[in-house]
């Protein structure tokens, strides 16, 4: 059954880093795949730096051909500012209007404020009551983010989905290349090695080539 599938980032490249093999792979299967990006570039940045930014989102929305794309416009690294019930009803309205039935969301752990208040946000908006329309739920891992948390009371990334990417991690790693400023040389986490060594350890766990991982949060069958 062909799903409608929603990609919720607290940040352009976070769809790409956490589940982008996944969103291809969607594609591939004919599932209508959506982009909710909650924060976006105000004027503290220099215009040339935003322009630069906005058409980097453009180009990578037509590589993966989204259906729809939903833009939030709250300042990144300030969500911490922000009412959480102004950031659901955000998060919910743009539900409400995808429909989507299934939700990838940051981990709720990743060192980053921004991926653990829109996880809180995102997940308020997975009730079945309000949104019956959502069937599955799942965390995506981001790189510099969800391994980065040295808290030791915190719960680490545990997956429990994987799929198979052995297809699609060049073209994940070309469409990542867009990011000209994200993306740097080896040793930085955001770099092409380390996205090839995680894909390398999750194709591993399941005896695949290249593989994502997932923690399945829901599933109603």
């Amino acid at each position: 059954m062909k799903q409608k599938v929603v990609v919720v980032t607290p940040h352009p490249d976070d769809e790409t880093l956490g589940c982008g093999g996944t969103l291809l792979k969607h594609k591939q299967n004919n599932d209508e795949i959506n982009w909710l990006i909650v924060t976006s570039m105000d004027d503290g940045y220099a215009e040339d730096v935003r322009k630069h930014r906005e058409l980097e989102v453009e180009q990578v929305a037509a590589c993966y051909g989204f259906h729809r794309i939903e833009r939030l416009t709250f300042e990144p690294a300030r969500l911490d500012t922000v009412p959480l019930s102004e950031l659901i009803r955000a998060i919910g309205d743009a539900f409400a209007t995808i429909r989507p039935t299934t939700v990838y969301l940051p981990n709720r752990h990743d060192i980053h404020s921004d991926h653990k208040i829109v996880f809180d946000a995102a997940s308020a908006c997975t009730k079945w009551f309000r949104y019956p329309y959502i069937r599955r739920v799942l965390a995506y891992e981001t790189l510099s983010e969800t391994h980065f948390n040295i808290n030791p009371d915190t719960r680490g990334f545990m997956p429990n989905v994987f799929v198979d990417i052995s297809l699609f991690l060049q073209q994940k790693i070309d469409i990542m290349k867009i990011y000209e400023s994200e993306l740097k040389e080896h040793p930085f986490p955001r770099s092409v090695e380390a996205m090839k060594a995680l894909s390398c350890i999750r194709g591993s766990q399941i005896g695949v080539e290249a593989a994502e991982a997932f923690m399945l949060l829901k599933e109603s069958l």
